[in-house]
C-alpha cells in the first residue's frame, strides 16, 4: 500500500501542521464515515482522547465530519487507547477513533482507529480511506446527519473491565504501588484500577493540565518512576504513556524492567502454570538476549515488522496469545483484543503472587544484550540511504566483525522523520563504536 496520510500506527504529526489540522479532520471524518455507510447504513463511532489541549479541537472536527456523513458518535473524554478499544466492542459500535500521539510530547497530535471487534485496521481498510480522501464529499443532508451524545461512565466501565482480566481471588493488599500515568489519557483510572484491588497506590504524572502529558514522566521518562519508588519505599512502580498502551515496570531495588523482560516473565510464568506457550511474537527489536532465554525454555520466538498491529496480525496468524515489543507494547489476547499497560501489569502481578517471586527472582533466567539505537535525521528530503553503496558495505563490515552473537538493523521510523540505526551484541564498548560507525554512514548516505 502507498501511504499518504497513515503511517506505521496511525496518522500523526505536529499540531497546526497538515494533516494535524482542523480542516484535515472534518475531511477524514467524513472520508471514514463514508466508508463505514459502504458497509453499514445506519453506522455508529465511538471516540475517545488522551489530555493534549488540541484533543478537543480535533475532537470537535471529527464530529462534525462523522455527522456530516450520516455517522452517529459517542464521546468518552479523556480514556486509555485500550479503553476505548474496549468500549467499541462493548458497546457494538462500527468503529472505535483515538485521539492521541501516544509518547510523543504535547505538541504533536494523531488519530487511530479500532474495528467493531476492538483490533487494530488491516492495511486494506487504511487504502479505502485514504482513497475516500481524494473524493469529493457528499454532505448528508438534515434528515440524515449523524447525532452526537457523551458516554457518561466509560472510566468506571473501563475500570471495571481492567479487573475483570485477573481473577476475584488476586489481591494486591500489602502491596504499595507507584502509578505514573505520564499526565496522560490513564490518570484517573490507572490509580483506581490497583486501589480497588488493594493496593496502597501513590500517584504521579496524573495531574495533566493539557501541555505536560509525557513530560519528564511516564514510559519515555522512566527516571521519574525509579525515583518515586526509592523515595516512597514502594514494592512496584509502573509507568505508562500517554496514551496507557506501554507498560514499563520497576521493582522494590529500583531495577526498570522494559517490554521484552516482562514478555518473557508472562511466557515463563505460564509453563510454569501447566499453560501451553507454544510461542510469543516479537518485533524486529526484541532483544535477542530475550530470544534465546525463550528457546531455552522450549518456547519460540517470531519476530514482525515493528509496530504493535503487526505483532497482532502474527498473533492471530499463528493462534498465540502473547507478543509485545521492548518498549511496552504488550498484547495478551485472552484478555484484550489489543495491548493494553493496565491489563498487563495486572497480568504480571498475578504472575509475581502465583510464583511467590520479585520480578528480578521472575528474570533470572532472562539477561538482556547491551543494545544501541541512534536516530539519525536525512541531511536531505528523500535521501535514498537504502541503496547507498557505502551503507550497505558498512552493515555488512559491522555484521561480520559481531558475528552470530550480534544483531544490525537499519529502519525508517513510522512516527517520526528519522531512520533508526540500531546495533545489538553481547560486548557494550563493540556496540557503541559500530552504532556509531553506521549512525555516521548513514547520515551522509
Amino acid at each position: 500500500m502507498s501511504r499518504r496520510h497513515f503511517g506505521t500506527d496511525g496518522i500523526r504529526g505536529a499540531v497546526g501542521q497538515d494533516p494535524i489540522t482542523p480542516d484535515f479532520m472534518l475531511r477524514l471524518g467524513h472520508a471514514v464515515g463514508r466508508v463505514l455507510r459502504r458497509h453499514s447504513p445506519r453506522a455508529s463511532v465511538l471516540i475517545g482522547k488522551d489530555t493534549r489541549v488540541s484533543g478537543y479541537m480535533i475532537e470537535s472536527a471529527l464530529e462534525a465530519g462523522f455527522n456530516s456523513a450520516g455517522v452517529d458518535v459517542l464521546l468518552t473524554g479523556p480514556l486509555p487507547t485500550p479503553g476505548v478499544a474496549y468500549l467499541t466492542r462493548a458497546l457494538r459500535q462500527q468503529l472505535g477513533v483515538v485521539i492521541s500521539a501516544s509518547h510523543n510530547p504535547f505538541g504533536d497530535n494523531g488519530i487511530k482507529f479500532f474495528s467493531a471487534e476492538g483490533a487494530k485496521l488491516p492495511d486494506s481498510w487504511e487504502a479505502e480511506v485514504e482513497a475516500a480522501l481524494e473524493e469529493t464529499p457528499q454532505w448528508a443532508d438534515s434528515a440524515a446527519l449523524g447525532r452526537a451524545r457523551r458516554v457518561d461512565d466509560a472510566a468506571g466501565r473501563y475500570v471495571e473491565f481492567c479487573k475483570a482480566t485477573v481473577p476475584d481471588s488476586l489481591s494486591l493488599a500489602g502491596l504499595k504501588v507507584v502509578v505514573d500515568a505520564a499526565h496522560g489519557a490513564a490518570y484517573q483510572v490507572a490509580p483506581s484500577v490497583f486501589h480497588e484491588l488493594g493496593a496502597q497506590v501513590v500517584r504521579i504524572g496524573c495531574a495533566p493540565d493539557g501541555r505536560n502529558i509525557n513530560d519528564g514522566v511516564g514510559a519515555t521518562a522512566p527516571q521519574a518512576l525509579v525515583a518515586a519508588v526509592a523515595e516512597h519505599g514502594a514494592d512496584l512502580g509502573v509507568a505508562l504513556d500517554g496514551d496507557a498502551d506501554r507498560l514499563l515496570m520497576v521493582d522494590h531495588q529500583g531495577r526498570l524492567y522494559n517490554g521484552d523482560e516482562l514478555l518473557y516473565l508472562l511466557a515463563i510464568d505460564r509453563l510454569q502454570s501447566g499453560q501451553s506457550v507454544p510461542g510469543v511474537v516479537g518485533t524486529l527489536m526484541t532483544n535477542l538476549g530475550i530470544e534465546l532465554a525463550l528457546r531455552r525454555s522450549g518456547v519460540e520466538l517470531v519476530r514482525a515488522k515493528v509496530g504493535d498491529r503487526y505483532v497482532l496480525e502474527a498473533l492471530l496468524e499463528r493462534g498465540w496469545q502473547l507478543g509485545g515489543e521492548g518498549s511496552g507494547h504488550l498484547l495478551v489476547l485472552d484478555r484484550h483484543s489489543t495491548g493494553d499497560a493496565l491489563v498487563s501489569a495486572l497480568q504480571v502481578m498475578q504472575a509475581l503472587k502465583r510464583q511467590g517471586q520479585t520480578l528480578s527472582q521472575c528474570l533470572n533466567g532472562a539477561e538482556l544484550f547491551p543494545q544501541k539505537m541512534i536516530n539519525v535525521r536525512l541531511q536531505r528530503q528523500g535521501q535514498a540511504w537504502k541503496a547507498s553503496a557505502n551503507v550497505d558495505k558498512a552493515v555488512r563490515q559491522v555484521q561480520a566483525e559481531l558475528g552470530e552473537g550480534g544483531r544490525v538493523l537499519i529502519r525508517p521510523s513510522g512516527t517520526e522523520p528519522v531512520v533508526r540505526v540500531m546495533v545489538e551484541a553481547r560486548d557494550a564498548q563493540m556496540v557503541e563504536r559500530c552504532c556509531r560507525q553506521l549512525a555516521d554512514v548513514v547520515a551522509q548516505g
